[in-house]
């Protein structure tokens, strides 16, 4: 997951669902957590870059990949990783490919990628000669006035747009809406991209996916880089449950071994990579 889990970690973070019963054989197939309609993360056609990390972790592990589909919303760990199949006599899944490091409610393997929130512009648009997140709020009140903005709530966005007298310019959509067919990406796409909007402030992996998506709408990436009582960067680990610790270990040995080939699909997919609390890296077609 990603921007759903990161939103649930930040809003949900007392939320603990309990292990139906312990695990003791290693999976005899690599069964992967995934969201049937959720890219740049994953879907059905496994065109995700969740997907390309899940068939490299099966292929290191020796392992048949295999996945689980349900949507990214509340209840998502427990209708899958926490699922027990009394039919099957297993979980329904056992790995989730991307959650925040630390998530509550599974245990997590060490880091694979860290990233950020990011404002999406059109080059075109009013803010076209844009270059920093300081250059927007360094506006005056009339030409921040004018501005369409759209974001997500709740979010890490929300205090910075508040702080920023760019709240009441903003139209806010949630996270997760109930629609199996909607995913963030659609604010890039159907708001964005036409001109409905002049910015979008959004998980760092989506805005790039779906820039890199649109090539001719000239949309321009500025990372939003962490400040005291702001924090918008996260680190993303694999989600697995507690007390399995043999299976957590070999995940981590396969993150370990492949962490090149992850980052080179991080990459291809635009995600933009934090490399210290001051340094964004985007790839070449975002500078």
């Amino acid at each position: 997951m990603s921007f759903r889990h990161l939103i649930l970690l930040l809003s949900f973070s007392a939320l603990l669902v309990p292990v139906v019963r312990a695990q003791d054989l290693s999976p005899d197939k690599l069964r992967v957590c995934a969201d049937p309609n959720n890219l740049p993360y994953s879907n059905r056609k496994k065109m995700g870059f969740e997907n390309r990390i899940a068939e490299l972790i099966a292929a290191a592990l020796g392992l048949e990949l295999e996945y689980t589909w349900f949507p990214q919303r509340m209840g998502f760990i427990r209708n899958t990783l926490k699922s027990w199949d009394d039919e099957k006599g297993r979980f329904r899944c056992d790995l989730v490919i991307g959650v925040p490091a630390g998530f509550d409610i599974s245990d997590t393997t060490s880091t694979y990628y860290r990233s950020t929130y990011v404002i999406v512009v059109r080059e075109k648009g009013p803010l076209g000669n844009i270059k920093t997140a300081a250059d927007i709020t360094g506006l005056s009140v009339d030409q921040k006035q004018s501005l369409r903005i759209g974001a997500f709530a709740p979010s890490p966005s929300v205090d910075w747009l508040n702080t920023n007298g760019l709240f009441e310019q903003t139209r806010f959509h949630r996270v997760m809406t109930g629609d199996p067919d909607y995913y963030p990406g659609k604010i890039i796409e159907d708001e964005l991209v036409p001109g409905e909007l002049d910015a979008v402030v959004i998980w760092g992996p989506i805005a790039g996916y779906f820039a890199s998506q649109n090539p001719d709408a000239g949309l321009r990436i500025i990372p939003l880089l962490s400040e005291p009582g702001m924090r918008f960067d996260f680190a993303m680990a694999m989600g697995v449950r507690r007390r399995e610790n043999d299976w957590k270990a070999r995940i981590e040995k396969s993150l370990s071994d492949n962490r090149e080939k992850i980052l080179t699909i991080l990459h291809e997919y635009q995600v933009p990579l934090v490399e210290n609390k001051q340094t964004v890296e985007l790839s070449d077609d975002d500078d």
